[in-house]
């Protein structure tokens, strides 16, 4: 039976002073030990911020407003599609929002850093946009944000704060918009890593927390499971597989890991612009494998 060792795990932190921030373990849904700064302070998140996107995604088809097979350009503003060439028109057919949530589009750049982000981004040259192939970009999160948005036709960060944090009684987070003023979509979030766990807590629940819920089961279980494979084993829709079960990233160690046959949660954030998987290692032995076989 594994027996999570978390001073062992805080032990380590502080023996090679890595910069964590905050950390947080849940088991069967409650929260069992903490380490650190996990309430007070809000912290970059990063990529993290794409799981967010992924979750209004979801909560916009709940309302009716989106359909992930849909091509992209259906939801974005006429004025944009309309200046489009024709040949860059018939090269985004393909792009549905299911595709850009799974990363599975060649040709874009890593970040946009133009002027007008909208524009830039639909002048760009795809490769074999109708091939399916993992292509991590910051891109494609922000072409989702921008289109959940017209489609529900409100500021994406506001749509956010009314239909998830505010239900998680977590107040309006900091976040970073593009120069025409999109919600970024693909960092640029800030939250407190019980906010963040909070977060994990609803989608371990299928979307439930407390007693509302927030986004559809079936969303969940669909945007948590391999949509693509990676040489890291898989992809959903913003959200990484791991193990049994799945993680939200960050890019300097920003992490929310939830693993349902274990029945754990771990969050922690931290800045560790090399080695951040130092943590996840030294996590994996304290906590996950710690006496048993691990399931990987």
């Amino acid at each position: 039976m594994n027996i999570p060792d978390f001073d062992g795990l805080v032990r380590e932190i502080q023996r090679n002073n890595w910069q964590v921030f905050g950390l947080e373990l849940w088991e069967d849904g409650k929260l069992t030990a903490s380490f650190g700064d996990t309430r007070n302070t809000r912290y970059p998140i990063y990529s993290v911020t794409k799981s967010m996107v992924s979750l209004a995604a979801g909560m916009a088809i709940e309302d009716g407003a989106l359909n992930t097979d849909d091509c992209v350009l259906r939801y974005l503003p006429g004025e944009y599609v309309r200046a489009m060439s024709e040949g860059q028109k018939q090269a985004y057919a393909p792009v549905t929002l299911q595709r850009l949530m799974t990363m599975s589009v060649e040709g874009f750049p890593f970040r946009l850093s133009g002027d007008d982000w909208l524009e830039e981004a639909l002048r760009i040259p795809l490769n074999n946009p109708e091939t399916r192939t993992f292509a991590y970009s910051n891109v494609p999160a922000y072409l989702t944000g921008v289109a959940v948005s017209e489609a529900v036709g409100e500021r994406l960060d506001k749509y956010l704060s009314r239909r998830l944090f505010a239900p998680l009684g977590i107040p309006d987070p900091p976040c970073q918009f593009s120069p025409e003023g999109y919600f970024y979509g693909a960092s640029g979030m800030e939250l407190t890593v019980n906010e963040l766990s909070r977060v994990g807590l609803t989608l371990s629940r299928e979307g439930r927390y407390g007693q509302k819920q927030i986004v559809s089961p079936a969303y969940v279980r669909e945007a948590t499971s391999v949509r693509q494979m990676n040489r890291e084993g898989g992809y959903g829709y913003f959200f990484w597989k791991y193990r049994d079960g799945f993680s939200l990233n960050g890019k300097w160690g920003q992490k929310c890991y939830v693993l349902p046959t274990q029945r754990l949660m771990i969050t922690f954030l931290s800045h560790m612009e090399e080695g951040s998987d130092k943590i996840r290692e030294c996590m994996e032995r304290h906590l996950l494998d710690n006496g048993h076989d691990a399931d990987i």
